[in-house]
């Protein structure tokens, strides 16, 4: 009896030039949301005084700090999977392409959300947007380990939970702070606070990469 020939795997790329473009775009976009805070005209600071004219940019200084920590923990979900993520292919590139187009349309859902802040409208984009991200996000995950060919380490199940449940648990909060700005937009904007606070703390995630790292 002749042996079948085991079928050629699916054809693997190198992560690097994901990982690359994607510090690219993060950098760009997080130097991006700077720009939404203008240094107030000379004309402004003889009206009001200086004080008094930077107190009007707070709204875009939230709108900054809190859009720059949520990139930043994009970034680091992004830049934590690739810990596994040790191969690509073209359906994983592009679902990269789709995460970055999400994460550059921030410095415009952020701009919208420091000018038009009290308006619900405003801050439903915004969220749409970091829903969106966040989604994509997942299914960058969800791909990847869906058969283990492009992985490099073994995974196990309670991680693959663990790094499920971290990743869909933003997006979750952001749709609950849609809901919550038809009601009250600032403890809306508390949310979107509190959120991003919680990932930059550590958490279990990060005992699971230090085993590795021990191993």
């Amino acid at each position: 009896m002749i042996d079948q020939p085991t079928p050629p795997k699916a054809p693997t790329l190198s992560t690097a030039r994901i990982e690359t473009l994607a510090d690219g775009v993060f950098a760009i976009v997080m130097t991006l949301l700077v720009f939404d805070m203008r240094v107030p005209i000379q004309d402004q600071v003889n009206a009001v005084g200086l004080g008094q004219a930077l107190l009007t940019l707070t709204p875009n200084m939230i709108s900054y700090v809190i859009s720059f920590v949520i990139l930043g923990v994009f970034w680091v979900g992004h830049h934590n999977q690739f810990f596994y993520i040790r191969r690509s292919d073209r359906s994983l590139l592009w679902i990269n392409m789709l995460f970055l187009m999400f994460v550059a349309l921030v410095p415009f859902s952020a701009g919208l959300l420091s000018q038009y802040g009290n308006d619900p409208l405003s801050l439903i984009v915004y969220n749409l947007n970091l829903i969106a991200t966040g989604s994509v996000l997942y299914l960058h995950w969800a791909y990847a380990v869906r058969d283990g060919h492009l992985l490099g380490h073994a995974l196990d199940s309670k991680v693959d939970r663990l790094v499920r449940r971290r990743i869909l648990t933003p997006p979750s909060f952001y749709f609950l702070a849609i809901l919550v700005s038809l009601i009250n937009v600032q403890l809306a904007v508390l949310l979107d606070v509190l959120i991003p606070v919680l990932y930059v703390l550590p958490s279990n995630i990060d005992h699971v990469f230090r085993a590795r790292a021990d191993r």
